[in-house]
């Protein structure tokens, strides 16, 4: 039903894990960003933004030709719309949802990358760069870490939101975090973790 444009970076871990919490059919296409491939013409008609993950959907809920949709968040809010599931169907519960997965996308993804790469890849460091990352980073944890003191999982149920921010959560070390200091992420983390379809989609190979 799918063809998914994956490299197994925290992005497109997001929707291996979806499709396998989902149980639905699709066929890894690798694109090794390594090797620059997202830079291809076929893939840049799926993704114009040069960036993985993309989804195809083959069969389209409205039966007709095939749908492209890039970026994470807006493929997995279309994955729990079109089957119905860790997506709410109600206004309120959409919304709580909806708004979790606007939340890592606009600020725990790009400051947690920020993060590592100014600590693990710049050519040099750079100790303002650093500390600006890695405190932004801390305090999106503190945010969270409030938010599921009462909260199960980030907006009540299992939902897309969990799937969108466990895997820029799952290695705090490699940007200096000390994740003791987050015992509610900590207590969500091993309980996503722990779910066969987040370890399947973890284990998802190019």
């Amino acid at each position: 039903m799918y063809d998914l444009y994956f490299w197994p970076t925290p992005n497109g871990l997001k929707i291996s894990i979806a499709l396998e919490e989902l149980g639905a059919p699709y066929v890894v296409r690798p694109v090794n960003i390594g090797a620059r491939e997202q830079f291809a013409p076929g893939f840049l008609a799926h993704s114009p933004n040069n960036r993985i993950p993309a989804l195809v959907d083959n069969e389209p809920a409205d039966g007709g030709k095939s749908i492209s949709i890039f970026e994470s968040g807006a493929i997995l809010l279309y994955l729990g719309e079109k089957h119905g599931r860790f997506l709410p169907g109600d206004a309120r519960g959409r919304t709580e949802v909806t708004q979790w997965v606007f939340w890592q996308m606009a600020g725990l993804g790009p400051m947690t990358g920020q993060a590592f790469h100014f600590q693990k890849a710049a050519p040099e460091p750079i100790p303002y760069a650093i500390e600006r990352y890695r405190d932004e980073v801390k305090r999106l944890w503190g945010v969270l870490d409030r938010r599921l003191a009462d909260h199960e999982y980030i907006a009540g149920d299992y939902s897309v939101a969990d799937m969108a921010c466990y895997p820029w959560m799952r290695s705090p070390q490699l940007i200096g975090l000390d994740d003791n200091e987050f015992p509610n992420v900590n207590r969500w983390r091993g309980l996503v973790g722990g779910r066969k379809g987040v370890e399947r989609g973890l284990a998802v190979k190019p």
